[in-house]
């Protein structure tokens, strides 16, 4: 299972909010909720992600064995 609570550290590391993902780099809300329940988002959206926060991969998801 991969889960994202690395991104919301990451994300107040960076001193972004969701507000401003959403407003100015216009990632959805559906998206974010998406990764707020651990459900599934695509490449694109986590390779932006790791654009905007200017981070890697292993920075915002997490994969956790069954």
């Amino acid at each position: 299972m991969i889960t994202f609570e690395r991104l919301w550290l990451t994300m107040r590391e960076k001193g972004i909010s969701q507000y401003k993902l959403i407003h100015d780099y216009q990632i959805s809300s559906g998206q974010l909720d998406r990764l707020r329940k651990n459900e599934y988002v695509s490449t694109h959206t986590l390779d932006r992600l790791c654009t905007i926060l200017d981070c890697n991969l292993e920075d915002i998801a997490q994969h956790h064995k069954t």
